[in-house]
């Protein structure tokens, strides 16, 4: 049944609501005062429903005001439709982790889809049992990914700036040198000429032999030797575990907990050197599209991986 008798783009739903408290009320000084409004612009709200309606509605009987028959039959309707207004427009409630069925697609490189895997899992089987993840490989172009809902969150070094991408930055690192025990480069202290020496794996998804390392040590008149340029750093490390190459790898800052993505390097079983260079900072963080900013479920995604990678005690 229709409330109003009039086209919908003529519809107004303050109507609804000031028929619901006329009806509740049986009083136009008490509607006025249930909608904080004035007896008089109730009045003529009264007038306006009348009119709307063709029906009196509300007739005096003595000092009291009754409903007329079509205002009974329409009571409980208009009660139910302010409550599903009510309902419209008021903000979601977050997501119940316990409910979720969900599968979320992530992206990221595999060092850090190492390092987010155990703890998303271990914090799924605890709060969201329902959930499941898939892990995606980089994209040489992660935005359109993100914007046409392939991928619900990437989760690295962002380095695209699509405009209505969101973006948090999660851990900064700094970079390290990978080797196995007894290399060459651990029998003594580690200096920039050594580690231009040393044989080299890079890591880059574009096939790049040159990275920020370079432009560093070209600054003191070094270059390094890279011998193989890998799109993974899992099989940088497993090459530089067996070998003498020399691999980077993030680490945490000084003074700060290990790095999860550390933790790859150390099961490996290799010994990670400070760099003596001042390298650029490494930003982890993670994006998404705006259209998830205030899903429930995304944001216990969201959550999970920053309680992941900000953990301080989940890794040994």
């Amino acid at each position: 049944m229709t409330l109003v008798n009039t086209p919908h783009s003529a519809l107004d739903a303050n109507l609804a609501v000031a028929l619901d408290a006329l009806l509740a009320e049986q009083s136009v000084t008490r509607a006025a005062a249930r909608l904080r409004t004035s007896p008089a612009a109730m009045s003529r709200t009264l007038g306006r429903l009348r009119r709307t309606l063709q029906d009196p509605l509300l007739v005096r009987a003595g000092q009291a005001m009754v409903p007329t028959p079509r205002a009974l039959a329409l009571r409980d309707e208009a009660a139910a439709v302010v409550r599903s207004l009510g309902a419209l427009l008021s903000p979601g409630e977050g997501a119940d982790p316990a409910t979720l069925h969900s599968t979320f697609t992530l992206q990221a490189a595999d060092l850090v889809g190492a390092a987010l895997g155990p703890q998303l899992l271990q914090l799924a089987r605890q709060e969201a049992p329902g959930v499941s993840f898939r892990f995606q490989a980089e994209e040489l172009e992660a935005g359109p990914a993100l914007r046409d809902g392939r991928t619900d969150l990437e989760v690295g070094s962002i380095d695209h700036v699509d405009p209505e991408t969101q973006v948090e930055e999660l851990v900064t690192l700094r970079m390290v040198a990978a080797v196995r025990p007894g290399h060459p480069l651990t029998e003594k202290a580690l200096t920039p000429a050594r580690l231009a020496a040393a044989e080299h794996v890079a890591v880059s998804r574009r096939g790049r032999f040159t990275g920020p390392v370079d432009t560093v040590l070209a600054e003191h008149n070094l270059h390094r030797r890279v011998t193989a340029v890998l799109p993974s750093h899992l099989t940088a490390m497993t090459l530089a575990a067996r070998s003498d190459v020399v691999c980077l790898v993030p680490a945490a800052l000084p003074g700060n907990p290990e790095s999860p993505l550390t933790h790859t390097a150390t099961t490996l079983g290799l010994m990670l050197l400070d760099i003596p260079l001042p390298l650029p900072p490494l930003a982890i963080a993670m994006a998404w599209h705006p259209r998830h900013t205030a899903d429930g479920a995304h944001q216990w995604l969201r959550n999970a991986v920053r309680r992941t990678l900000r953990a301080r005690d989940h890794l040994a």
